[in-house]
């Protein structure tokens, strides 16, 4: 049972896993300052109230918190365009970083397709100048 143990967490996939939940609640820390530094005093500054845990609403002898449930929503929709903004800047980033070299070349002659090593084309049988990537 220990072996087993071991080998369990020996595996490359759990030490993964648990260096990216590290990273992920690193991250979180990093966006929810962010929101609560940032984000929502410039709200304060523009609507006046970046708190809604105030608002209530009184129903017989309870009181209903709304207003606690409209700053959880307000900072999970933040938290969300901040993580999209982050991930639709890091997918520009790496699209611009995978431009792969050309794999074909136009012929000269016909103008067909050819593999960029190819010295004669296939189409017209002319020789082409051999481009090295």
């Amino acid at each position: 049972m220990v072996r087993e143990f071991k080998e369990f967490v020996m595996r490359g996939n759990l030490v993964e896993l648990a260096v990216a939940f590290v990273l992920a609640l690193a991250f979180a820390t990093v966006i929810e300052a962010l929101i609560s530094g940032v984000v929502l005093p410039l709200i304060a500054a523009i609507l006046g109230e970046p708190n809604f845990d105030a608002l209530t609403l009184s129903v017989g002898d309870g009181v209903v918190r709304y207003g606690t449930f409209l700053t959880a929503l307000v900072t999970f929709l933040l938290i969300a365009l901040v993580l999209f903004l982050i991930v639709r800047a890091y997918n520009r980033m790496s699209r611009t970083r995978e431009t792969a070299a050309p794999t074909t070349k136009g012929c000269e002659f016909c103008l067909t397709e050819i593999p960029v090593a190819a010295t004669r084309c296939p189409a017209c049988t002319s020789q082409v100048e051999t481009r090295l990537a």
